[in-house]
């Protein structure tokens, strides 16, 4: 199976999966009362389920990591398919929860984006622009030269990718960073009501810093081949 064919069932799967996913989060929703996630009292505790959503977001990244291990032969192709199971699970999940409840209303609509280890919060364009990215950086992992060395993003790309990676954490977890002296009440009620865009967008920036590293690489040695050609 050359690695297009790979690609392409790496997002069958990640678009399956995504249906899943939201079908279970209407499912949990509806049965606390809270299709809309920014309102009073976001984490109810009252059906008792906080332990058993954590378990199934970790099981979500154990699937989407081990479909990017099945799907790739080497360990830069399997982070890459990993990347693009991600991405596409993440952005159909978005597209199939409003085909299933109406909701988001907008790209700006604050969600919970995750738990662990405290919620996350941020407007749905937020998680969808990552999703995105992580989409075109695991194409690029998979479907150009994997073989060429000078086709990997350098050492400086991946220092700035996980400073990026850290700053987009603390954006999406700063409201329950600020609150969290105040207890586990005080974390799990927290409504947050602005989103450091800056930051975000400079968070996003050196995220990009391997794709865009392997990318003009991939473009230089394809411009030296065809010189060489000539």
């Amino acid at each position: 199976m050359n690695e297009r064919s790979r690609w392409m069932l790496v997002i069958v799967f990640a678009t399956a999966m995504a249906w899943m996913e939201a079908a279970t989060v209407v499912y949990l929703r509806t049965l606390v009362g809270r299709i809309v996630p920014h309102q009073l009292d976001p984490l109810p505790l009252s059906v008792g389920l906080g332990e058993d959503e954590l378990v199934r977001e970790l099981a979500t990244l154990i699937m989407l990591l081990t479909v990017g291990w099945i799907a790739g032969h080497s360990s830069r192709s399997r982070f890459g398919y990993f990347l693009v199971a991600f991405g596409v699970w993440d952005v159909f999940y978005y597209v199939f929860l409003k085909i299933i409840c109406g909701w988001p209303n907008s790209l700006l609509d604050w969600d919970i984006l995750f738990l662990l280890p405290l919620p996350w919060w941020g407007p749905v364009i937020a998680p969808v622009t990552i999703a995105a990215l992580m989409i075109v950086t695991g194409t690029l992992f998979t479907q150009f030269n994997q073989t060429a060395q000078s086709n990997l993003p350098g050492r400086w790309a991946w220092i700035a990718n996980l400073i990026g990676a850290l700053l987009a954490l603390f954006v999406f977890m700063a409201d329950a960073i600020r609150v969290m002296g105040n207890g586990s009440e005080a974390v799990r009620t927290m409504l947050p009501t602005a989103f450091n865009w800056p930051l975000f967008l400079i968070a996003t920036m050196l995220l990009a810093a391997p794709a865009a590293d392997i990318f003009l690489r991939f473009v230089r040695s394809r411009q030296v081949m065809i010189l060489n050609n000539h």
